[in-house]
């Protein structure tokens, strides 16, 4: 099993984040996506990170590399067994990648001052669910889980475009705080991703 994988991708990091919690015995191969080696663009054309390769199996979406994992390697578990949790879940997921990780984007290539708007609709769109953080010790649920992996990378990141995790009330405070302290959250982050956070060691 190999996962090709960009140093600061936020979707590769979730990735290399299920593979750190569950134990993949998976080499991690680094490349930049500008410039994607040979064999792997000969397995996967778009030459994108992640890609992930087991055999004959070639996978190159994030969200499906994840949940393929999750089955491949059962124990531990990172969606719930009913089939109602699990799609409620996978909503929540598409919801954030619809939602919150295209304003991170915005802000990440134009800047803080030309992405001012997507960064106040950010913010407040943070700080207006933060109900579905406080409610539970992971995002609706008592379990860590898939969407914490979704969530993890993504709020690693907002310091770094002028969002601090502080600011978004105690709520989200305590929970990213939960999950940045995770053995295998500190493990899937790489230099570059450590610079990302001032604080971070």
């Amino acid at each position: 099993m190999i996962l090709f994988t960009s140093a600061n991708c936020i979707m590769s990091h979730c990735v290399r984040l299920v593979v750190h919690e569950k134990g993949v015995p998976a080499d991690i191969e680094y490349f930049d996506p500008n410039d994607p080696p040979e064999d792997l663009i000969e397995l996967n054309p778009h030459g994108n990170s992640p890609t992930f390769i087991e055999r004959d199996l070639v996978l190159f979406d994030a969200r499906i590399i994840m949940e393929y994992l999750d089955e491949r390697f059962p124990h531990p578990a990172l969606h719930q067994m009913d089939p109602i949790a699990r799609a409620n879940a996978r909503m929540r997921i598409n919801r954030i990648d619809r939602e919150w990780y295209p304003l991170l984007e915005e802000v990440q290539i134009h800047g803080d001052k030309k992405a001012a708007k997507a960064k106040k609709m950010l913010k407040e769109s943070l700080m207006a669910a933060a109900p579905a953080f406080e409610a539970t010790p992971y995002f609706c649920s008592e379990e860590y889980s898939l969407i914490d992996c979704a969530m993890a990378p993504f709020l690693w990141r907002l310091p770094s475009i002028g969002i601090e995790i502080t600011s978004l009330g105690k709520g989200i405070t305590a929970y990213a705080n939960r999950l940045f302290s995770r053995k295998a959250f500190q493990d899937s982050l790489t230099r570059e991703e450590k610079e990302l956070m001032p604080t971070s060691k």
